[in-house]
């Protein structure tokens, strides 16, 4: 992003803070000022994040509001027309618009959110029939365009690799540089008690024949957005 266009864009999320903090009694310039840098700082990374996952021949389906969840997920429902569509227990962010949107539109859906150990593996057989999945990842980094997902009980590894389509969500703040940064961010226990996918656009191998061929181990297609004013930001999780 040039000097002059990120100047730009500063000033811009500065008019859209101070106006709702000026009123504040803890009102103070110098945190406003910190925000803002932080903001800024937010945006660079996702625009770098957009950018590298296109370049992997993923789709970035922009910065949207949790309220434009719905609606956007719908959109991809639309064109991709799957018959049934799993869902991952989300992390930070609230699913409700999702699901709602979902329920519309009549279209079968694999909950994996409050299952117990004995619907698990009925869910997970119904998953290697789901055509779409929508997960969260615990975070993105923008060198790569490669998105974080942490695996649990409700979010299973599988979920990334059955369904042909990922729809994978991130909050905005949890955007990071770089490998490094995000290794530190999901700190050693993370990584120590869960499966962590490192996922950079769709699945693809040369195997057969030297001939690049997208979906074998994971993914056909995969989109992806940050979710902007989904709560605080939360920091580095590293023990």
């Amino acid at each position: 992003m040039a000097k002059d266009a990120f100047a730009g864009v500063i000033g811009a999320i500065r008019s859209a803070l101070e106006p709702k903090l000026s009123s504040r009694p803890d009102h103070n310039p110098t945190t406003l000022d910190q925000r803002v840098i932080a903001v800024g700082r937010s945006t660079q990374l996702v625009a770098q994040f957009a950018y590298e996952l296109e370049r992997v021949n993923g789709h970035f389906i922009g910065n949207i509001t949790p309220a434009e969840l719905g609606k956007n997920i719908a959109s991809i429902v639309k064109r991709i027309k799957p018959r049934s569509i799993a869902i991952g227990e989300p992390q930070t962010l609230q699913f409700g618009p999702v699901l709602n949107a979902l329920e519309r539109s009549g279209i079968e859906l694999v909950r994996f959110h409050n299952a117990n150990n004995r619907e698990r593996p009925g869910l997970r057989q119904q998953l290697a029939h789901c055509d779409l999945a929508v997960v969260e990842a615990q975070y993105a980094i923008a060198a790569s365009g490669t998105l974080v997902v942490v695996a649990s009980p409700g979010q299973p590894s599988s979920l990334t690799l059955l369904p042909p389509t990922n729809v994978i969500l991130v909050e905005a703040s949890r955007i990071l540089p770089d490998m490094a940064a995000a290794i530190a961010a999901l700190g050693p226990s993370t990584i120590r008690q869960h499966r962590v996918a490192f996922i950079t656009g769709p699945s693809r191998t040369a195997d057969i024949e030297k001939m690049i061929v997208l979906g074998v181990h994971g993914p056909r297609e995969l989109y992806a957005a940050a979710v902007w004013g989904s709560g605080e930001a939360s920091g580095a999780q590293s023990d």
